[in-house]
């Protein structure tokens, strides 16, 4: 045996499995959550990321055609901003696994700049047990994006299948 087979085998025996994330059962209808920590976008996310997902709209990766179309600065790609605030979300939301169902009434209510902090916040507005899959109900959240002023910038409903404690 190698040392490092000793520490991996040390490391295993002392871990203790952990159940991580909410339950359906926690769910309450009007339970609200405000997220942790928040995220501030950078120019350098929103570039990589519009380049990784093929996303060449000019408006979120050309400073100067930004501008001429009303911005003051190019504004981070909407999908980025989705996707930052659907995952500050995940840790109370839906960690405890079960598959994502789809997202409803996404709007997008104010532009997102780089240096912007987003955080994020929802509320259970529906639940009920999956009638097809047992040891499970589906669970839909109403969640907000705002910016480090407090503004909205974006809102949607989520829904998830969501294991019960049974």
């Amino acid at each position: 045996m190698t040392p490092n087979d000793t520490t991996v085998a040390r490391l295993k025996a002392d871990a203790t499995l952990r159940r991580r994330g909410n339950r359906y059962e926690d769910f309450e209808i009007g339970r609200s959550f405000a997220h942790h920590w928040g995220r501030t976008v950078t120019a350098a996310d929103n570039t990589i990321f519009s380049t990784l997902t093929l996303h060449y709209n000019p408006h979120y990766t050309n400073e100067a055609f930004a501008k001429l179309h009303g911005h003051p600065a190019t504004p981070v790609n909407p999908l980025l901003v989705f996707n930052t605030v659907f995952g500050l979300s995940v840790e109370d939301l839906s960690e405890g696994g079960g598959p994502f169902l789809g997202v409803d009434e996404l709007s997008y209510r104010k532009a997102v700049y780089p240096g912007d902090t987003l955080y994020a916040r929802s509320e259970v507005i529906a639940r009920r047990l999956a009638s097809n899959r047992p040891g499970y109900g589906i669970v839909t959240w109403h969640t907000r994006g705002s910016n480090q002023q407090g503004e909205e910038v974006i809102d949607f409903k989520r829904s998830n299948l969501v294991k019960t404690r049974n």
